[in-house]
């Protein structure tokens, strides 16, 4: 099967770099264009008086709206020297696995490309996996690169 665009979930782990690689081999190989995508997760200070850090959730969206564009644009330099069609996009205040799987769907890719941090057992009951969540949920093909 031929896929011809590829959506890369990037986040700042090493897994999701080796997902970058995998994904800048396979659009070299497949003539795909490409989407890098990061999710900036859910407020992360859900259940806090609102009026007492309305300040301090500003500020963290902020930061980490900007840390996501910094990543993709130094990751989407590697595709631009391979002349590979790439694009980027960050969505806010959702789950990761949902976010990675509404981008795919909006931009019409036919394979999600993205790291694993490989937890099991009790780390996986508890930190969740954002892999696995997509795997499951996705209808189409999903590509987990773990280091």
């Amino acid at each position: 099967m031929s896929y011809k665009h590829i959506l890369v979930a990037v986040d700042e782990s090493p897994m999701s770099y080796a997902a970058v690689e995998q994904a800048l081999e396979l659009a070299k190989d497949l003539n795909s264009r490409v989407t890098l995508m990061s999710v900036i997760a859910v407020d992360p200070f859900v259940g806090v008086d609102f009026y007492k850090v309305a300040p301090a959730i500003t500020d963290y969206f902020l930061h980490a709206e900007k840390v996501a564009q910094d990543r993709l644009a130094e990751v989407k330099l590697s595709f631009d020297r391979d002349e590979i069609e790439v694009d980027t996009k960050v969505i806010r205040g959702i789950s990761p696995s949902e976010g990675i799987i509404h981008v795919a769907d909006e931009v019409g890719a036919d394979l999600i490309l993205m790291g694993s941090h490989g937890r099991t057992g009790f780390k996986k009951m508890m930190l969740g996996s954002v892999a696995q969540n997509v795997l499951t949920q996705s209808p189409i093909p999903v590509l987990i690169v773990k280091v």
